[in-house]
């Protein structure tokens, strides 16, 4: 997979709604995935695809615990989130 791709799944976790929502979710600390459940008006199939697409990009771990998963914000994930953005901040003088 280039580098772009790569790049794109970190982006991609970023531009939704319901994951934005996740991601305020998961800043005061990890979730069970019913915690979230109950904070969204969304389907546990929903939650599901969103928690894929946020754990592919590096920004969520995830980890089993009896029929849950709990869910916690990677600090390496975003940490290089934010250097993404770094060249562009350098391109415009910031």
């Amino acid at each position: 997979m280039s580098t772009y791709d790569e790049q794109a799944k970190v982006f991609k976790a970023f531009c939704d709604v319901n994951r934005l929502q996740i991601l305020e979710l998961l800043q005061s600390g990890e979730k069970c995935a019913c915690v979230l459940l109950e904070h969204l008006k969304i389907s546990q199939s929903t939650l599901s695809y969103h928690m894929k697409i946020l754990c592919d990009s590096g920004v969520v771990t995830g980890r089993s615990e009896g029929k849950w998963i709990h869910y916690s914000l990677s600090k390496a994930g975003l940490e290089h989130a934010v250097s993404l953005l770094a060249p562009f901040q350098n391109a415009v003088g910031l």
